[in-house]
């Protein structure tokens, strides 16, 4: 006996008819679920910032009318406003963090050559000056000098420096730059203008290497 033909038009349509009378299969339309409801407070909350927008543009309609430029146009000035007042703060705050760092640097110890190496230049200058010998007392000042800057700055003097140079070097503490560009200009005099120096010139090389290098102690007899 041979199975039934399922390709009759009444096997199709019983077919169709269990199909359709199957519960698990979903033939009918499905309803949409609505969106949750947004929680009362935060209607209220973005109708407050809706009328507040509202009236921020009124605004600034009411007052592009008044200097007679449309509304868009008067919020593209008030922006291009709004980026240079920032661009200023921005500026004022790294000015503010490099002038912290140059006052940091001011605070730090000025440099001196030690209390113990100036005592022993005077000491060898003043022997020479009470020989009479004053340029070369000062000249002693100013080579001994270079030497202590060059042993405190490596790198920052070369055989060919001046001593003016060597003075308006960014590095140099203020201080030491005075008191090097007097002991320069008595020995300038002397060794250029050929005229001995005198013991007030002698004196003021003298005191001008003390006044730096022995601050904040008391200077040594001369």
């Amino acid at each position: 006996m041979s199975p039934p033909d399922s390709s009759t038009p009444d096997s199709f349509v019983r077919d169709w008819q269990a199909v359709r009378a199957d519960e698990a299969i979903q033939f009918g339309e499905l309803q949409a679920q609505p969106p949750p409801e947004s929680p009362a407070w935060l209607q209220s909350v973005l109708r407050a910032i809706g009328r507040m927008f509202a009236a921020l543009f009124d605004a600034v309609g009411a007052l592009g009318r008044l200097i007679g430029l449309t509304g868009p146009a008067l919020l593209w000035v008030l922006g291009a406003f709004a980026v240079v007042a920032l661009l200023l703060i921005a500026w004022r705050l790294l000015r503010q963090r490099s002038g912290g760092g140059a006052a940091a640097a001011a605070a730090e110890p000025a440099w001196h050559p030690g209390t113990a190496t100036a005592l022993a230049l005077l000491e060898d200058a003043d022997r020479l000056a009470a020989e009479g010998r004053f340029g070369e007392a000062a000249h002693l000042l100013l080579t001994r000098s270079v030497g202590q800057i060059a042993q405190a700055q490596p790198g920052t003097l070369s055989p060919a420096s001046t001593a003016r140079e060597i003075a308006a070097l960014p590095s140099l503490p203020a201080p030491a730059a005075r008191a090097f560009t007097t002991i320069a200009s008595c020995v300038e005099r002397s060794l250029f203008a050929l005229r001995r120096l005198t013991t007030e010139d002698w004196q003021t090389a003298r005191a001008a290497y003390a006044d730096f290098a022995l601050s904040g102690m008391e200077r040594a007899p001369q």
